[in-house]
Order: structure tokens, then C-alpha cells, then sequence
């Protein structure tokens, strides 16, 4: 399985932004598609995940309101738009998958056994 992440670049604050991931196979095969993010000297951090059963969606409290997750299965491809793009959302942003990861542990990292190579987002100021 490869998950190939894209749509990162400069922005201005208060701009919109829209990252894709593709996967290579259909994305509804797994149980759960993240995003996170981990800027400079920091952490992976959880940003997003949509459940595909239930079709559920989850944000960080950082990021709640401004971004949503979204998908296309007929292009095994999700996305991120980003809106109201701050200074603090600079980072470089990866997609995830996990086919057995469980709710209470989607924000980890460790949850997803699928990794995007990251695309860096940056927000200027």
C-alpha cells in the first residue's frame, strides 16, 4: 500500500490550502485515513481522521473549524482543506492509514501502519 501526499506550498495567513493524499489502492479497504502534522522540533501531531464505516470525522481542538476532511473513493484519494491558514499550522503534513486501529487510539501515530511521504505546508505571516 502507498499513500502519496501533495498540495503543500506557501501561504499567507488566512488563506486556504487544499493537501491530497492518493492511495493506491481503495481507501474504503481501511478502517481509518489521519492526517498529522509535526512542524520544527516537535512532535507528530494528530490533526484529522475519517472513519469509513460510519463515516465519521475527527479534528485536534487546533485545527476544529478550520479544516475538514474529506474523500473521493472513486480516486481512492483524501483530502485536507485547510481554511483560515495560521502561522502555528506551518508543518510538514503527512496522511496515515490503519486497517485495526481502534478509537481511542486514532490520534496516535503509532495507530497507523500506512505512512505518506509528507508535504510542507508553510504560513507566512
Amino acid at each position: 500500500v502507498q499513500l502519496q501526499a501533495s498540495g503543500g506550498g506557501l501561504m499567507q495567513a488566512g488563506g486556504s490550502l487544499r493537501l491530497s493524499c492518493a492511495a493506491s489502492e481503495r481507501a474504503s479497504s481501511f478502517r481509518a485515513v489521519g492526517w498529522f502534522r509535526q512542524a520544527p522540533g516537535k512532535e507528530r501531531e494528530f490533526v484529522a481522521a475519517r472513519w469509513w464505516r460510519t463515516g465519521s470525522t475527527y479534528y485536534s481542538d487546533s485545527v476544529k473549524g478550520r479544516f475538514t476532511i474529506t474523500s473521493d473513493n472513486a480516486k481512492n484519494t483524501v483530502y485536507l482543506e485547510m481554511n483560515s491558514l495560521k502561522p502555528e499550522d506551518t508543518a510538514v503534513y503527512y496522511c496515515a492509514a490503519g486497517s485495526s486501529l481502534i478509537l481511542s487510539s486514532m490520534r496516535e501515530p503509532a495507530s497507523y501502519g500506512y505512512w505518506g511521504q509528507g508535504t510542507l505546508v508553510t504560513v507566512s505571516s
